[in-house]
């Protein structure tokens, strides 16, 4: 079988098995598989991106994969391209998201002389990938592109839940199709394995009851608990509407990080990381929904020995290896519930007063401040994303941490916030919310994130010419640095003058760059907001297309702004 009619079968397979959305990085040894794209995207059957970089591939096809549930295929050619799919394959492992990854390869027999470009990359993900796959020049493709969709949706594989698969096919000469006859058409493949159905906390409708009301229980219901407990509910990434159920069912107060898509409903507590210093002693039990990372208080009170904790794990994930975590898995609600109890009278009432009395504390000291800081940029967006039901993107360092100290908890379910927190990296952050933006385009999609973070991935700003653009506007906090650092051991350790220098240099990386050059450079329109007023003009623009608000902040002010909330949260106590 010739490489072109190899290309044909495993673009039918993929298409057969679900696949609506491929990204192709170009190059030539995987040039059969881009002619085999472009003849389905002609007839639609497929939508086909193109980026020029392969990371930025790889985390594009991840954020279509997110946004959409289905796989979604990247293409890279063969040696280092391969390589640079290695970030967003890492985070599609952790966050179980199915990214098919369809390396071309020399065929065996070039393998290990030094032909040009060529390298031992079959199985090269290792353990970060479901199922792999080399497939030698002159075999049929179909039924590896079938096991691997399977691995990939949750059925077979490795670990029985979604995740990246890596596909290595050999392709020998010639890599073009016959100029007269085009590209072969591919046999429809046989049967394809059901795939497993995503894993969902919450099986009910997301918007079927408001704060303050009783909480709609049709399908859902709970046995309950013998026992009243003083425990707390936790909502990681990932853990969707079911926890905030969990909670109101229980009266039981719900902290819930933005990822998690559960902060919502009246059990849950904004700015909980600040009342765990005051009200986390009395806590008896913690039950954990997805998977939670951002604060410390949190990480301290999972520590705590006198702490009992229960996991949410109806269905294995992919974030831990067995054996390695304290707390108890339980995979029924019923389970959970007995063990979590009923929350005492006036347990909920207690941190629902500390919440709102914390929360005017935070408005009130960002409203005294005289300059614009990234939290105010969180709530200001955070506010006005509701009001547009649009989607959100949070980068990783500040800006998340941000949004989920300022966030007010929804009245009703919003799942509208995306957030790579499978490794929690900065990379391809750009690109992952192209993708998110890309697999719904009619949404208006936006992006929370820092400057460093833009810088890391700025080649996620290029589209070729042709390339569907996005309506997605970017909000970049600048600080001229790593503001995060401030906030850490390296923050305190840097007022001293004997380690000034060299924290700034090695944690704030402080740099100069003109983003409102580079945005031109990429044809994105910019516009800067340095005032209050100047961001909610900024933000209540139609979204048409890609922008960038710039808002300048002071990272040398950070540390001391956080003090001062932490003070007036603390003087709020009811």
């Amino acid at each position: 079988m010739e490489s072109i009619e190899a290309a044909s079968r495993t673009v039918a397979a993929l298409i057969q098995g679900g696949m609506r959305h491929a990204v192709v990085a170009p190059g030539s040894r995987s040039a059969p598989l881009a002619y085999a794209l472009a003849a389905s995207a002609a007839s639609s059957q497929v939508a086909l991106h193109v980026r020029i970089d392969e990371r930025d591939a790889g985390f594009t096809a991840l954020g279509l994969a997110l946004a959409s549930g289905a796989p979604v295929a990247v293409v890279t050619t063969s040696g280092t391209a391969v390589g640079n799919v290695m970030p967003a394959v890492m985070e599609a492992n952790h966050s179980a998201v199915p990214v098919v990854v369809l390396s071309a390869d020399r065929p065996e027999e070039l393998r290990g002389t030094g032909a040009n470009q060529t390298t031992r990359q079959a199985s090269l993900f290792g353990t970060a990938v479901r199922y792999d796959a080399d497939i030698s020049a002159g075999d049929d493709p179909t039924s590896a592109v079938q096991a691997g969709l399977a691995a990939a949706m949750g059925t077979g594989g490795r670990l029985p839940v979604r995740g990246p698969v890596q596909l290595n096919l050999a392709l020998a000469d010639p890599l073009t199709p016959d100029p007269e006859a085009g590209m072969p058409e591919a046999p429809a493949p046989g049967p394809v394995a059901e795939a497993a159905p995503p894993v969902t906390h919450a099986p009910i409708d997301p918007n079927a009851h408001a704060a303050g009301s009783a909480p709609a229980t049709t399908g859902v219901t709970l046995r309950s608990p013998s026992a009243a407990r003083r425990s707390v509910v936790i909502a990681g990434a990932g853990a969707g509407a079911g926890a905030e159920l969990f909670a109101s069912l229980l009266g039981l107060p719900l902290f819930a990080e933005p990822s998690s898509n559960a902060r919502h409903g009246a059990s849950a507590v904004g700015p909980y990381r600040l009342l765990l210093e005051h009200l986390g002693a009395d806590i008896e039990r913690v039950v954990m929904f997805g998977r939670p990372t951002l604060n410390r208080q949190v990480a301290a009170l999972l520590q705590r020995d006198d702490v009992e904790i229960a996991r949410y794990e109806p269905e294995p994930v992919a974030w831990y290896e067995p054996g390695r975590r304290p707390e108890q898995r339980v995979a029924t609600r019923d389970e959970l519930a007995e063990f979590a109890g009923t929350g005492p009278a006036g347990w909920l009432a207690q941190w629902q007063r500390a919440a709102q009395a914390a929360e005017a504390a935070i408005d009130e000291t960002l409203d005294s401040e005289p300059v614009v800081s990234g939290l105010h940029v969180a709530r200001a967006l955070w506010s006005d994303t509701i009001r547009r039901n649009a989607r959100l993107v949070v980068g990783s360092s500040n800006p998340i941490r941000d949004l989920d100290l300022v966030a007010t908890p929804t009245e009703r379910s919003w799942a509208g916030v995306f957030a790579n927190r499978g490794i929690a990296g900065i990379d391809g952050t750009v690109a992952t919310a192209h993708g998110i933006c890309l697999a719904e385009p009619a949404r208006e999609t936006r992006l929370l994130l820092g400057d460093l973070t833009l810088l890391h991935d700025v080649g996620g700003l290029f589209l070729g010419a042709g390339e569907p653009e996005p309506n997605l506007q970017i909000i970049v906090v600048n600080d001229g640095g790593g503001g995060i650092f401030s906030l850490l051991e390296h923050g305190g350790l840097g007022e001293q003058e004997r380690y000034r220098a060299d924290v700034e240099r090695l944690f704030g990386t402080p740099h100069s760059v003109n983003i409102a050059a580079l945005a031109a450079a990429y044809g994105v329109r910019h516009r800067a907001a340095g005032t209050a007023i100047e961001l909610e003009a900024a933000l209540a623009e139609r979204i048409n297309g890609r922008s960038i608000i710039e808002v300048h902040t002071r990272r040398s002010e950070l540390r001391a702004l956080h003090e001062r909330i932490k003070a007036a949260v603390t003087a709020s106590r009811p």
